[in-house]
């Protein structure tokens, strides 16, 4: 039965949930159905964590949460958790859609929280939460707010309404999940940073520690670049947890695969700084724990027995350069081949399955190492099924991609064929990736062109596809049925 609302039973409701919302010692606060609204309408700021018990993740997140907490508590910053098992009412009243699911609340108004599960990241994320975009900063205050985060944003004597100053304050409000920024027009704080004039510095918590912005024609966007670009250290290591970050980046990823139990692991990063500081804004630096991610490694065509390995990612084009796996990985062997990589001097690393010895599908077997002489046939159209063995809706497929297949043998101006996308890479003459299973994709005879099938898997309306999109024109394009026209439609 709910608590009926008043002064009095509000109240007694909030001292009764906060106080009965901590398991021993814990700092974290237990929310129920009974005192949620009356703990979270009121406060001007808090984190909550909708979780169910047997959530791996939910379990892996406790502890960081907890640290977190107890951190945030000395600024006033309440973070609290809710079991959805036990209160699923409450879960569904706040859109709940998978565990953890953690929301910002002011006013017992919800946003999404955007920061990462560690408890640096929570705290990091929730204090800039409870500051205004831009902090003015005193004299006395100076020196522990540029080192109150790992990044923090200082701007000196701009006057206001000025283009600088517009710039950075509306910088500062696009970026400030991100990053803390602050300002000054003491004289004081200026000469204590060391500047003179109009002036924005990057304070930091690693590599230089600082980094000064050149302030001629900035805008928005070069301040921003400019931000991100010296915000992430020259070799960081990367995991779950930051991986967005880089992937949004544009930026060419190059790994620096090592075992954490090395005790030369930081002699192999701290060796190759240098020449991630030479290529900083054009390649992304990053080191990774290749016990934990092997099969990323494998993912990048990066086949080692032993640790280190060095490859460079192309996120945005998708294609894998791991370095020769019989050199050895020194500042001299991958500088030559960030080198040769930056001068397009490097090809793309393209797994694939073996040429097969014949085909004795109707469906022909595709592979990377034969895809360009295959499908770029100038004389033949090329519809393409690419899929992975373990997928059921491919499973389901395959026995209709094949009818289909054996419907069209005698037509020698089309071909059907089927690839696994995972154990072959797609060619880099493609320009696209595949990221579901199975995708379809026509390729018209005389052209490079891709076209997209997007409809139901039925015999029909595949053939019906085939015939309005392909190069050629076949007599195999009328209204003969398929002989398989007893299965079901089997659609996405």
């Amino acid at each position: 039965m709910k608590l009926k609302i008043s002064v009095v039973a509000g109240l007694l409701a909030v001292f009764a949930g906060v106080a009965g919302a901590t398991d021993g010692n814990s700092n974290v606060l237990q929310l129920t159905k009974d005192n949620f609204d009356h703990v979270v309408k009121p406060a001007d700021l808090m984190l909550v964590e909708f979780y169910a018990p047997w959530c791996g993740h939910c379990k892996a997140l406790a502890p960081q949460y907890e640290e977190a907490a107890g951190q945030l508590k000395s600024k006033d910053i309440s973070l609290a958790k809710v079991d959805c098992v036990e209160e699923a009412q409450v879960c569904s009243e706040n859109d709940v859609g998978g565990y953890p699911t953690l929301k910002v609340f002011r006013k017992g108004l919800a946003s999404p929280y955007g920061g990462t599960r560690k408890s640096e990241g929570i705290v990091s994320y929730m204090t800039k939460q409870s500051l205004p975009p831009v902090s003015q900063v005193t004299p006395s205050n100076h020196d522990d707010f540029k080192q109150s985060d790992k990044v923090v944003i200082m701007a000196y004597n701009l006057k206001p309404n000025t283009d600088l100053y517009k710039t950075f304050h509306s910088t500062a409000t696009n970026l400030r999940d991100n990053y803390l920024f602050g300002e000054s027009d003491d004289s004081s704080v200026a000469k204590s940073a060391g500047v003179s004039g109009p002036s924005i510095v990057i304070y930091k918590s690693f590599d230089e520690g600082r980094n000064d912005v050149n302030t001629k024609s900035l805008d928005e966007n070069s301040l921003t670049e400019t931000i991100n670009i010296n915000s992430i250290p020259l070799i960081d290591e990367i995991g779950p947890e930051n991986f967005s970050r880089y992937a949004t980046s544009g930026l060419p990823l190059a790994y620096i695969f090592e075992n954490p139990e090395d005790p030369k692991l930081a002699q192999h990063v701290d060796e190759l700084k240098p020449i991630a500081e030479e290529y900083k804004g054009k390649i992304s630096f990053v080191w990774i724990d290749g016990v934990k991610f092997v099969e990323h490694g494998k993912a990048l065509n990066l086949i080692k027995d032993e640790w280190p390995g060095f490859v460079i990612q192309d996120l945005q084009a998708g294609h894998k350069y791991p370095m020769d796996i019989t050199k050895p990985v020194s500042k001299k062997n991958v500088a030559q081949f960030v080198k040769d990589f930056s001068n397009g001097k490097v090809e793309p690393s393209v797994k694939s399955e073996a040429i097969p010895a014949e085909q004795t599908d109707s469906a022909i077997t595709l592979v990377a190492d034969q895809f360009d002489e295959i499908v770029y046939n100038n004389e033949k159209d090329v519809f393409v099924e690419f899929y992975a063995p373990w997928c059921g809706h491919c499973k389901r497929l395959a026995p209709e991609w094949e009818a289909l297949a054996q419907s069209y043998e005698n037509d020698s101006s089309l071909t059907i064929a089927k690839m696994d996308a995972t154990a072959n890479d797609i060619p880099p003459s493609t320009k696209f990736s595949i990221s579901s299973f199975p995708t379809l994709k026509l390729q018209p005879a005389g052209t490079k062109e891709w076209i997209d099938y997007e409809g139901d898997r039925s015999p029909e309306s595949l053939r019906e596809f085939i015939k309005d999109n392909r190069g050629t024109k076949s007599a195999t394009d009328g209204d003969k049925e398929a002989p398989h026209n007893e299965h079901k439609k089997d659609e996405l």
